[in-house]
């Protein structure tokens, strides 16, 4: 199993600290630095930053958003980003939600499946260099009628495959990115429910397309503090919890409260939802199980996040994705060293 680091977004601060992590996880040996985006801070501009000024350590979207750009534009940041870091892109993709969808892109969120699998096949038809043409539910191109004509990339990637990957939650979204992603970038991983909720459907999706699991990576994103009060360290992350499960999305419409639900959350995942909707944040957090937050990231002694690493590789996990947590800059390196630790005291390294 390969570790990676996930940056989340940019903007709120530790921008200097988060180069700096970029480059230990970089000396330390991680396998790849993700960079998220919503309606702030763009993905490529700091993967192109983060790039610079790292030596070997891959850098990949998690994610790029569908809604926020054409396709094609996504196939010329991808041949860039990958020709600029000699080789080192990831490209990841994901529908966003639909607030962030409708409200801020004004693309109506709808179909996400087809739409998804269109986006894929376009994005992959342009970046390997063909002169594209596409006629799908949600994009033609070149237009008809009009005065465009078939247009190849000129920009030549560092690889003839970029690795692909897809941000899915709900099972049919899992169970398509098995059948047309290189990878699966999951989120609120439970190793005790991982194959419930997300392996099987992938491994479903990879049998319909002809395909095992060999070569498909699985890589959810975990928060890690490292201390000796676990509890005291899962309350840290009670916001960050409440936030998803509870106002992320809508009532109707909020994937990460539906996982929970599915995990066994069912009455818990209700009560965050309503009380977070009501505005009552402080209580929504302080409503989150302290199981589902502990189950979700790796708290406590070195020796314990290695078993908890075990059990990770155990279930499906192919690059365990970290979110170093801490207050300072020191705090947070010496959380991703301590990953690093971890891994060699698993036996997984």
């Amino acid at each position: 199993m390969r570790l990676g680091i996930n940056l989340g977004y940019w903007g709120a601060g530790m921008d200097g600290d988060n180069l700096a992590v970029a480059q230990e996880a970089d000396r330390l040996g991680y396998d790849v630095c993700w960079a998220a985006e919503a309606y702030g801070s763009d993905a490529p501009t700091v993967l192109a930053w983060v790039a610079a000024q790292t030596e070997s350590i891959d850098v990949g979207s998690a994610i790029l958003q569908i809604p926020a750009r054409q396709p094609a534009m996504t196939a010329m940041t991808a041949a860039t980003l990958d020709s600029l870091s000699g080789g080192r892109f990831r490209l990841g993709l994901g529908v966003s939600g639909p607030q962030v969808s409708e409200g801020w892109y004004g693309v109506t969120f709808d179909k996400p499946l087809s739409r998804t699998r269109e986006y894929v096949e376009i994005v992959r038809r342009a970046m390997s260099r063909e002169r594209l043409t596409y006629e799908g539910e949600h994009w033609t191109l070149p237009l008809p009628g009009g005065p465009g004509k078939p247009i190849k990339l000129t920009v030549h990637p560092q690889r003839e495959h970029i690795p692909l990957y897809i941000a899915a939650i709900g099972p049919k979204n899992l169970e398509q990115t098995g059948e047309i992603a290189d990878g699966a970038l999951l989120i609120f991983p439970s190793a005790d429910h991982l194959e419930d909720t997300a392996i099987r459907h992938i491994r479903a999706g990879r049998e319909k397309a002809g395909k095992s699991m060999d070569g498909f990576d699985v890589c959810p994103t975990v928060p890690l503090a490292v201390g000796d009060d676990v509890a005291g360290l899962a309350d840290m992350f009670r916001p960050y919890t409440a936030l998803y499960v509870g106002g992320m999305g809508s009532r109707k419409q909020n994937f990460y409260n539906q996982l929970a639900r599915r995990m066994g959350y069912e009455k818990e995942a209700a009560e965050i939802q309503d009380k977070y909707l009501a505005g009552d944040k402080d209580g929504a957090a302080a409503a989150v199980p302290h199981q589902l937050i502990d189950s979700t990231t790796l708290l406590g002694s070195v020796e314990r996040i290695a078993e908890r690493m075990q059990a990770y590789a155990a279930a499906g996990v192919t690059t365990l994705t970290l979110a170093p947590a801490g207050f300072t800059l020191d705090e947070r390196l010496a959380a991703l060293r301590a990953g690093t630790d971890a891994l060699e005291r698993s036996g997984l390294a």
